[in-house]
């Protein structure tokens, strides 16, 4: 049983050991790590789009040092607290897998299964690795191989954003659990790497088809004592694309940082 389907005209897929097929005839290989790509090459902006193996490897370093544990704990609380029997949940950007894996866990004890897809092949080679009974896939959230209203539960966490696309693979009554950082989150590393450094914005938007039903505040400070969990830190985040040459290099001399994450959880409803 697949919750996928085929990208290529919307059929069922059905799973063997290696591959993934549809009636129509298109089939998709089983990668050696067991995840399949599901991304079409029409729909690939570069041979190799999403977050790079140096992204991916600094977010997989940071992460593992469990500094963003108070968050994944949270997310486990809120999907046990949805009351979904054997809920099918979709892990939509799933990364490399961090959150991944304990929210698998949560369904599975509940009795249901859960599906990821990310696009990077870089970070899905990681989830699948480190989540054994989940689904995971390459595919883009704008355009996801699922089918309508299949799908009870979607996290979003610090991916993109596609409202339209989780509206149609998810039930009536279904919920969407939406993570972003808080006005402050990171400050200490921003005032580091910048003159001027700003505050997030925070507003609650409105989408088509959902209602807001709660805002969750998670909140945690944590000092990095090591100058390579520093390093990790800043190169999982968007700062390493756009930190000025003298802001990166006060970081890099830097031998302990005492930082605050703040993560804001919207609970959307679906109509």
């Amino acid at each position: 049983m697949t919750v996928f389907t085929c990208p290529l005209c919307g059929s069922s897929l059905t799973r063997e050991e290696r591959r993934y097929f549809c009636p129509k005839g298109h089939s998709f290989d089983v990668a050696r790590e067991g995840y399949v790509n599901l991304l079409p090459v029409n729909r690939r902006h570069s041979k190799d789009p999403g977050d790079d193996k140096q992204m991916v490897a600094a977010r997989t370093a940071f992460l593992d040092g469990g500094w963003y544990e108070p968050l994944r704990a949270k997310l486990c609380t809120l999907v046990r607290g949805a009351g979904i029997p054997a809920p099918v949940l979709l892990d939509a950007g799933c990364g490399e897998g961090y959150y991944t894996a304990a929210l698998s866990d949560t369904v599975g004890a509940l009795g249901g299964r859960l599906a990821g897809i990310d696009l990077s092949k870089a970070a899905v080679k990681r989830a699948s690795r480190r989540c054994g009974g989940a689904e995971i896939a390459v595919a883009s959230v704008y355009h996801l191989p699922l089918a309508d209203q299949s799908v009870d539960l979607v996290v979003d966490c610090f991916s993109p954003l596609a409202d339209a696309e989780f509206r149609r693979v998810l039930r009536p009554g279904g919920r969407f659990f939406y993570v972003v950082p808080g006005a402050r989150h990171l400050w200490e590393l921003k005032e580091i790497l910048y003159d001027a450094p700003y505050e997030n914005e925070e507003k609650i938007e409105e989408y088509p088809g959902f209602s807001l039903t709660d805002t969750a505040v998670v909140e945690t400070s944590f000092t990095l004592r090591e100058p390579s969990d520093i390093l990790a830190l800043f190169h999982m985040t968007p700062y390493a694309w756009k930190t000025p040459r003298d802001g990166a290099e006060r970081l890099a001399a830097l031998r302990e940082l005492t930082v605050t994450a703040q993560f804001r959880i919207f609970t959307f409803s679906r109509s």
